[in-house]
């Protein structure tokens, strides 16, 4: 099953409140809270969420020999994605899912159209594991670590050709407590070195963009997918990206994208931002477009553990 659920633009407008400033090719968001969580935001989350995780979900569930219904209750009902999964992984998986979500929702940097034809989550080889244990061992509870390669990427489709003119790709991070000392950790890495002489390490988010390649992996896994699951209804994005992804063919147009949500430090004045908001920082080296994003919100950990327990729960 493609991604086929439209962002839900209401609910956003009256859960969260944003700013927007751009700078030539540089683009910051901030959202704040407007609004305590609650029942209706659960539910008018909920649609995208379960768009954007049913095709991992019936990829581990066949691999794993889970019934597929959503009201099964037989052997491996234990281990249904993404349900079962461990706090950190959830946490995990609500950003990725939200980074994509705001790119799809709002205008970013460029003013491009991103689309996001399907989410990527089946390559999670971890979890694809995991759930399999778990299914036959329900004491093989255990944390599992993140999906290996960009965490978001959707791509930039020219409505008349139907060719894929640009891609945007990035990192999607949740922390519970979202602080400036997080935030530089996050961006630069932790400290090393001896005492005194501390320094990052340089290995952060922002090192990442930097080192990021012309063409990604994520952009062969989306190729793939697509010529899996609607080769007809995306023929000329595939052409395109087959061009694209030869071995020195030239490169397509991208934009990064940083998305950092998190639950709102006691210290934290509204309208405080932890990145620079009118122009990337000088540890960001690539000199492509970039849009940052920052989310901060209430109650974040309770809203993720709810969300997450009522994908195909009884309604």
């Amino acid at each position: 099953m493609m991604h086929n659920c439209p962002p839900p633009l209401r609910l956003l407008a009256r859960w969260l409140r944003g700013v927007a400033r751009n700078n030539g090719n540089y683009g910051h968001m901030l959202f704040e809270q407007a609004t305590p969580i609650d029942d209706a935001l659960i539910d008018g989350l909920r649609p995208y969420f379960e768009s954007a995780h049913l095709d991992a979900r019936e990829v581990f569930h066949r691999a794993a020999r889970i019934d597929l219904h959503p009201d099964a209750n037989g052997p491996g009902a234990n281990a249904q994605y993404p349900n079962c999964l461990p706090p950190t992984a959830k946490k995990g998986l609500f950003g990725e899912v939200v980074a994509g979500l705001m790119a799809e929702a709002y205008h970013f940097v460029g003013g491009h159209r991103w689309t996001i034809p399907i989410f990527l989550f089946r390559y999670h080889a971890e979890v694809e594991a995991y759930i399999f244990d778990l299914a036959r061992d329900p004491a093989r509870v255990r944390e599992v670590s993140g999906r290996h390669g960009n965490d978001f990427i959707a791509l930039g489709i020219d409505p008349v050709t139907g060719e894929v003119v640009r891609f945007i790709a990035g990192e999607a991070k949740w922390r519970a407590k979202l602080t400036p000392a997080t935030m530089d950790e996050l961006m630069l890495g932790e400290w090393t070195g001896p005492a005194g002489a501390r320094v990052r390490k340089g290995d952060g988010i922002w090192n990442d963009m930097n080192t990021g390649l012309t063409a990604p992996q994520g952009l062969e896994q989306i190729n793939k997918l697509l010529c899996e699951k609607a080769r007809d209804q995306y023929a000329e994005t595939i052409v395109s990206l087959d061009r694209a992804l030869l071995i020195g063919a030239a490169p397509l147009p991208r934009t990064d994208y940083v998305f950092v949500a998190g639950n709102r430090a006691a210290r934290r004045e509204p309208g405080t931002t932890y990145l620079p908001t009118g122009a990337p920082p000088p540890e960001y080296s690539a000199a492509r477009p970039l849009q940052v994003v920052e989310m901060v919100v209430e109650g974040g950990v309770d809203l993720i553990e709810r969300l997450y327990a009522s994908l195909w729960g009884e309604r």
